[in-house]
């Protein structure tokens, strides 16, 4: 066993991720990470909220979409779509009293950000923005405030997954057994083009699609929360399978290697919301290639409440990898040791 956990922490830090298999015990990969503390130097006077959505742009910088020092962003002024360079160092922000609960965040090849607002209150939310860097909106799809389940208004939006030819893809619905559980695809210039999903445990459809990504391939990876699994989809919404392996997924990101890192901020052994026993939260890192699990970072901070630990997740070029945490109201850094 010593030796394949030192092999395991070699070939990570070497050449990828390249060994294990799904049928992995849950919890049973090796941690070949060490936490950077106190990564993210914010100013004084200013404090993150809550944090779900982050992001990496072609630089380097990390992008992340806190809530205003709270859990949310009515009645606060802060701007919540912030900038670090690779030190942590803030840069910028931006979308001052422009968000109610900022979500999911993505960039784009062309570094544009797009946010989700996820909540809707005071006739905001439930919104997508898209935003180049400097934070003119160029975008804007969903009606302000309002709550939809048409091509035109969402309720309680998640994520953002730009496919390699531009089209746009939506993930909406935050609920179990509630409120949408579908995921829309739109043109580059957001025309409608058509939606998939429905409340359920099978093939195509969700509960709480709570994040999206996609692989090399152009496989769209959704990460279904309320059932405990990712599932993955042509862009046309052909169902092609589902994984289990990496528990139960609040974010995904892929990178350009196929590797696939993938945060679980819920699961839980009681009974009742979040029940996914036998599995600890924490983030894992395997390939999109062949779903194989080969890393687990644990969660730093192990609560008893409903979310600790990432609940966003994303990577750098150097295998560096970023957690957004809700309840913790942070944002770690782990690279490999």
């Amino acid at each position: 066993m010593r030796h394949f956990l030192e092999l395991a922490t070699l070939t990570l830090a070497s050449v990828g991720f390249v060994f294990s298999q799904p049928a992995a015990e849950p919890n049973s990969q090796p941690n070949p990470y060490q936490t950077i503390e106190n990564w993210a130097k914010l100013p004084e006077g200013r404090a993150f909220g809550s944090n779900s959505g982050i992001g990496l742009d072609k630089k380097g910088n990390i992008w992340v979409a806190e809530r205003c020092g709270a859990n949310s962003c009515t009645g606060k002024t802060d701007p919540p779509i912030c900038q670090f360079d690779p030190s942590g160092k803030m840069i910028k922000c931006f979308g001052a009293n422009m968000f109610v609960f900022p979500h999911g965040l993505t960039v784009d090849k062309d570094d544009n950000i797009w946010v989700t607002d996820g909540q809707g209150k005071d006739d905001k939310g439930h919104q997508v923005f898209k935003f180049d860097p400097d934070g003119k909106v160029l975008m804007t799809l969903g009606k302000a405030g309002v709550a939809g389940d048409g091509p035109d208004t969402f309720n309680q939006p998640n994520a953002v997954a730009i496919a390699p030819n531009g089209d746009i893809f939506i993930s909406d619905g935050h609920g179990v057994g509630r409120g949408n559980a579908r995921v829309l695809k739109f043109t580059k210039d957001g025309k409608f083009i058509k939606q998939w999903g429905g409340h359920g445990s099978g093939p195509g459809q969700f509960e709480m699609p709570h994040a999206m990504a996609f692989d090399s391939k152009g496989r769209l990876f959704v990460a279904d929360r309320g059932n405990n699994r990712i599932q993955i989809f042509d862009q046309d919404g052909k169902y092609l399978d589902e994984w289990k392996q990496f528990s139960r997924p609040s974010g995904v990101y892929i990178d350009k290697r196929d590797n696939i890192y993938v945060a679980d901020s819920e699961s839980t052994d009681r009974d009742g919301y979040g029940h996914n026993p036998g599995w600890k939260r924490g983030i894992r890192v395997g390939s999109a290639k062949d779903g194989s699990v080969v890393a687990f970072i644990p969660d730093p901070s192990p609560g008893t409440g409903a979310t600790s630990s990432a609940e966003g997740v994303a990577a750098d070029d150097k295998g560096g990898v970023f957690g957004a945490e809700v309840r913790e109201r942070d944002v770690k850094k782990y690279v490999k040791k």
